[in-house]
């Protein structure tokens, strides 16, 4: 499991948005290896949005600690996770479409 990853869900977790923790296991918001094509502001857009329809101000809060924080870069994807992305099919791949333009 990639650290990032389990960062971001443990957090997602506090905040009592455990199909978002899910999704973070999952490399949804990973920086790599996520299906998404830009997963940093996909989890911003779906925070922001769980912000506005949080029932409480207690969880407002929660979330709120958790935009801070992956604006501060907390859950950015690790130098690892870089390499192990640079090294797979997809990244080698990505590579050569650079080199060949």
């Amino acid at each position: 499991m990639r650290q990032s990853n389990i960062l971001l869900s443990a957090a997602l977790e506090h905040a009592g948005l455990t199909t978002m923790a899910k999704w973070a296991l999952e490399n949804r918001y990973n920086d790599y290896f996520s299906p998404l094509d830009d997963p940093s502001m996909a989890l911003l857009r779906d925070l922001r949005e769980c912000h506005e329809r949080a029932p409480s101000p207690a969880q407002k809060a929660k979330i709120r600690a958790v935009i801070d924080r992956h604006m501060n870069g907390d859950f950015d994807g690790s130098k690892e996770e870089s390499d192990e992305w640079a090294a797979s099919p997809e990244g080698q791949d990505a590579f050569r479409q650079l080199l060949d333009e």
